[in-house]
């Protein structure tokens, strides 16, 4: 059976594919503005970053601490919010690190301040634009190359342990 996937989050273990329910404005808006300790996520496919095994489930609850990075698949030309960060002319070059169980490095372009606390756009999450993701093996697996090929990702600052910032 097919079924469409609007969101991609990323945790230390798994790649998770699915739809966030009473998902009501962008992605990185929900993940800000949640005030749960888990988000619901509907038609969801677990997949293994060591393994590539899969789980698929109806319903999973993922704990907002865990993700990484999200990912929303939508087509960004008549978005307001895409209009704003395209709007935007000073972008800072960064590489950013997480530490754990998935030693992963980001790196692309993002609005100067917005991996800092008291960056109220964005509070927990932010915006990396032209996003190069390495750290992890994808064993070939389509799902898991596909996080090397995405335009921006969604950042949880949160679990960021290491900032590069080039300017």
């Amino acid at each position: 059976m097919l079924t469409i996937v609007s969101d991609l989050l990323l945790t230390d273990c798994f790649l998770i594919k699915g739809n966030v329910e009473n998902k009501y404005t962008r992605l990185s808006h929900v993940l800000d503005e949640s005030r749960r300790y888990f988000l619901k996520i509907r038609d969801a496919t677990l997949i293994d970053l060591k393994t590539c095994e899969r789980v698929e489930t109806p319903l999973l609850h993922v704990n907002l601490d865990e993700i990484l990075l999200a990912h929303e698949f939508l087509d960004e030309g008549g978005d307001q919010h895409a209009r704003l960060l395209a709007s935007e002319t000073e972008l800072h070059r960064v590489r950013a690190f997480y530490t754990g169980k998935l030693n992963l490095e980001i790196a692309g372009m993002l609005r100067p301040g917005s991996y800092e606390a008291d960056d109220r756009l964005s509070r927990r999450f932010f915006i990396l634009r032209s996003p190069k993701v390495r750290g992890f093996d994808d064993h070939g697996d389509d799902d898991l190359k596909v996080l090397t090929d995405l335009s921006y990702v969604i950042v949880n600052k949160l679990r960021l342990s290491y900032v590069y910032d080039f300017n």
